[in-house]
């Protein structure tokens, strides 16, 4: 894969195609009856990596088929081989967390998507870097959200600029509207 100014670009036209496939067939939020439960989902989801370590966090919030995309490694499909990724890895010297920014679901609420910041706290030193994800969520026969895909990218530029975009409105447009 070719990358472009740190980029990956096939993972961005993907990434793109899959929003743009999803927005055919799903309406805003602030029009459905389901408005925000992927985002309480999410923060749920962040909150347990958090508390518990980003280990058990994808374990409990991904589908039994579900897929994580990673720069520079295969496509992870299905939680065991999630747990086979994570085997002999601890996750205890790293915080993760993210912010999800705007929630879509589709009309009929079986799916829906989410995207944010997430951030990675490196406890030794403090240093913390950023980027930003989008999750595709599927609700379950059971009501619960769980992810079919997740996927991020690495760098944003200065959180002083990222926060004037989001506080001005023009970064991301507000799931309620």
């Amino acid at each position: 894969m070719r990358k472009k100014n740190g980029i990956n670009i096939m993972l961005f036209v993907f990434i793109f195609n899959l929003i743009f496939i999803l927005s055919l067939s799903c309406t805003i939020t602030g029009k459905n009856s389901l408005s925000g439960e992927l985002l309480k989902a999410d923060r749920d989801f962040s909150e347990m990596s958090v508390k518990e370590g980003m280990f058990s966090a994808f374990l409990f919030y991904m589908a039994e088929d579900g897929v994580i995309l990673r720069d520079n490694s295969l496509p992870s499909k299905g939680r065991e081989a999630l747990r086979e990724r994570f085997a002999g890895k601890s996750d205890s010297s790293f915080v993760l967390s993210w912010d999800p920014l705007y929630e879509k679901i589709s009309e009929s609420g079986e799916l829906g998507y989410t995207y944010g910041i997430h951030s990675t706290l490196v406890k030794a030193t403090g240093e913390i870097t950023e980027g930003t994800y989008i999750t595709i969520w599927q609700r379950q026969t059971d009501g619960n959200w769980k992810f079919v895909l997740d996927t991020g990218t690495e760098g944003l530029p200065e959180m002083s600029a990222v926060s004037e975009l989001l506080i001005s409105g023009k970064g991301c447009k507000n799931s309620k509207n």
